[in-house]
Parts: structure tokens; sequence; C-alpha cells
């Protein structure tokens, strides 16, 4: 098992190095331009996210789309990830990790619109897209599809199912010192509760705990941000001038080059809004929408939320802890989020609890219908269910055995989803283009 776990890790390692990150950087810019700048139409997407559109077909409203897009992208990569770039790459990383978010507005966009332009609806009324169908009805590569949707349903089992409930069976058995098996049952139970019901009930049950989730979250960040006041701008000032300068940083931090905080920062950010992977725009397909555009617009509010506003608060709440308190410890990514939340009397500990399960179960929702999805388009819809068992059965194992070697494994079927999926919106780009240009032309 060892020498598979290092196999895995060096695969994994190789296919997340710079290569991969300059790819999925470059598609952000290349979109960013190519589509005209569609982050200036962000008030006009988080409108859209609001309200229902009456015309439109598919199974789930827009915000349901979203909020269970969200549900999966929104996760432990918020908070402790950003941490982490924080540790590695010093202060500086926040700030790459933050603009990552800004151009990645526009891949997200890019890959809404692809999914609701590609989509398919079935004779009982089921609405299925995403790259695999963008791939095969847009460019006639079918082999690629194939081999995106199979990468997607092995990397639902990793990231999206068992790490997440190991993720909470730990935390809980240190926290509250409930053994993991008993943890690991509850989380089977709950999540069989939803997933069995489809992705109507998912999208409803996400459009509740996603927002109530993010809102404490960010409530526990802005009393710290209080408790801290004196030090908000002084840190806000430290990420800009240690991006480019890290000597700015001074000696403390251990970031030491421009390329240290950049790596961490772009690829922390990468990892948390998922722009560029291809899983968010597999839900996009099933909003009721009249244009590709309209929930375009909606998509591309998801890295907005995640990494511009989430990861963005959590860097300068991390920042400014350890400015404010320089005995704090930051030697790892863990370490730093539970010193700074600690700080917060009584309650700091256990909202950092709860952000933690809230979001890893989240997330095991949004990446259950990711599967589910890609598992449809190889086999059909009779697999739905046959999935949904085993992806619950899966959950429960996952929060009691070791996880080293499933970490990397989904590290690397979440790089091999990224290639087939912007290999798809480079050369569909053109698409997404004109139907932009058709969209707002009438419009105006």
């Amino acid at each position: 098992m060892d020498t598979v776990n290092e196999f895995f890790a060096q695969v994994s390692s190789l296919l997340w190095g710079w290569p991969m990150i300059v790819l999925l950087l470059g598609t952000h810019l290349y979109l960013t331009v190519r589509l005209g700048i569609p982050q200036r139409k962000l008030l006009t997407g988080i409108r859209l996210s609001v309200s229902r559109d009456q015309d439109g077909e598919g199974e789930v409203s827009q915000f349901g789309a979203l909020a269970t897009a969200l549900a999966a992208t929104i996760g432990t990569g918020n908070i402790v990830g950003v941490a982490t770039a924080v540790a590695l790459g010093g202060p500086g990383a926040v700030l790459w990790c933050w603009l990552t978010g800004i151009f990645g507005i526009a891949t997200k966009y890019a890959e809404g619109l692809l999914a609701v332009k590609y989509r398919i609806k079935t004779d009982d009324g089921r609405y299925y897209g995403g790259p695999m169908y963008a791939l095969e009805r847009g460019l006639g590569m079918k082999r690629l599809a194939l081999f995106f949707a199979v990468s997607t349903a092995l990397a639902s089992f990793g990231i999206g199912c068992t790490v997440q409930a190991n993720s909470i069976a730990l935390l809980s058995n240190e926290t509250f010192g409930i053994p993991q098996w008993i943890v690991g049952l509850v989380v089977s139970l709950l999540a069989a509760v939803v997933i069995l019901g489809g992705v109507r009930i998912i999208a409803r049950v996400c459009t509740i705990l996603v927002p109530f989730m993010a809102a404490i979250y960010v409530i526990g960040c802005i009393i710290i941000l209080c408790m801290n006041s004196e030090f908000v701008m002084p840190a806000v000032r430290l990420i800009i001038n240690s991006a480019f300068n890290p000597s700015a940083a001074g000696g403390g931090f251990v970031g030491s080059s421009v390329m240290m905080a950049a790596r961490y920062g772009i690829a922390r950010g990468l990892f948390s809004n998922e722009s560029g992977m291809g899983s968010a725009p597999i839900v996009a397909a099933t909003a009721q929408t009249r244009n590709p555009v309209r929930q375009a617009l909606v998509s591309s509010t998801a890295t907005f939320w995640d990494t511009v506003v989430i990861c963005a608060l959590t860097g300068i709440v991390l920042v400014s802890s350890i400015l404010a308190y320089p005995d704090i410890s930051y030697a790892d990514g863990a370490s730093l989020t539970k010193m700074a939340f600690s700080k917060i009397p009584y309650v700091g500990a256990p909202l950092l609890t709860f952000g933690i399960l809230t979001f890893a179960f989240s997330t095991i929702l949004g990446w259950s219908y990711y599967g589910e999805s890609a598992v449809d388009y190889i086999e059909g819809s009779h697999m739905s269910r046959f999935y949904r068992i085993l992806f619950i059965v899966v959950l429960f194992f996952g929060s009691i055995i070791g996880l080293d070697v499933i970490w990397n494994i989904a590290d690397c079927m979440n790089a091999l989803m990224a290639i087939p999926n912007l290999i798809a919106l480079l050369l569909l780009s053109g698409v997404a283009a004109r139907e932009t240009k058709e969209y707002f032309g009438k419009k105006k």
C-alpha cells in the first residue's frame, strides 16, 4: 500500500505541477478577453440567481443549481486550504488566490454556458449536461467525453465522498470524543435521506444549507476582524505588498519569493473554486433557464462567492491574527486556522468545527450528483439507484479507514477531469463568444 500511495503521490505532483497551473490560469485569462470580460456582468448574475426564470426549462431553479454547485465547491479548502497557502507561501499568497478567483469567473461563465447549450432532455424529463456532452455534441469527441465521465465518477468517490466523510469523523472524534464508526453511520444515513431523492431534493437541501453555513462562517470571520480591527488594514497592505515583494512580510513568514507566494496562492485558489475542473457545469445543465447565457451569468457568481469573498475573508482573518498575536503558530494550515478562531471567547472552536462539518457534508451532496451524472452518461440512467447506494456505503467506510492513498488518487482524478474540460472550453470558446454577443445584442 505504501508503494501504491507513493506512486499516486508522484503522479498527483506531476499532474498538478506548474504546467497544469499555467494551463488553468492561462485559460482564465484567455476566456476573460475572448468573452469580453464577463466579470463586468457579475451584479446581473447575482440578480438572476435569486430570481426565477418563468419561461425557462429545467429540473431545478437557477438558485438551486447554483447552491448545489456551491455546496460541492465551498469546503475545507476555503478554511484550511487558504491557511496552508499562507503558511507555505506567506501572506502574499492570499492576493494570488484572490486574483485567481477574479479571472476564474470567466471560466466558470463559459462552463455554465456550454453546459446549457449542449444539454439533453430525456424522455422522463431529466436534464443532463456538462463537459462530456459539450465534448460529444459540440466537438464530436466521444472518447474524450467518456474519459472525462470515468474520471468524474472515480473522483466522486474520493474527494467528494471518502475524504469528506473521514474529515467529519476525525473532527467529531477529536472534538466530541464520538467513535468514528458512529459518526460515519449518522453521516451516511443523513446523506441517504437527501441523495436517494435525486437532484431535486439535493438542490432543495442545498438552497437552505449553503446560505446558512456560509453566513455562520462569515459572521465568525467578521467577529475576528472586529477583534483585530487595528490590524486589518496593515494585514491588507501586507498581503498586497508581499505578493510582489516577499521581504515586506518580514522574516517571520515562510514565503521567500514571489514564485512561492504565487504558486501556493494560485494552486489553492484553483482547488477551491474548481473553475476549469468541469464539475459545476454538470449541475448547471439542470437549471430552469431559457438561454445559456442567463445560466452562465448565474454560474459565474459561484467563483465570486467561493474565492473572491470567502477565501479572501479567510486570508485577511489569518494574516491579521498573525499580526495581532505574534506568538500564534502557523507552521501548518490547520494549526493556524485553529489558533485564529480560538481567539473568539467560548464559541470560537465550536464555530470552526461547525463550519468544517457543514462544509464537508455539503460537498458530499454536491459531488454525489456529479458522480451520478457521470455514471448515467457511461451506462444510462438505470444505474442511478445503484450508484447512490454504492456512494452511501463507501461514505460509511470512508469514515473509518485511513485515506492517504485516497487523497492522492482523488487529486489525480481531478486533474484528469480538468484536461478534457479545458480542451472543450478552448475549442468551443468561439461558440461561447457568439452566444454571449447575440444575447447582449438582443438585450440592447
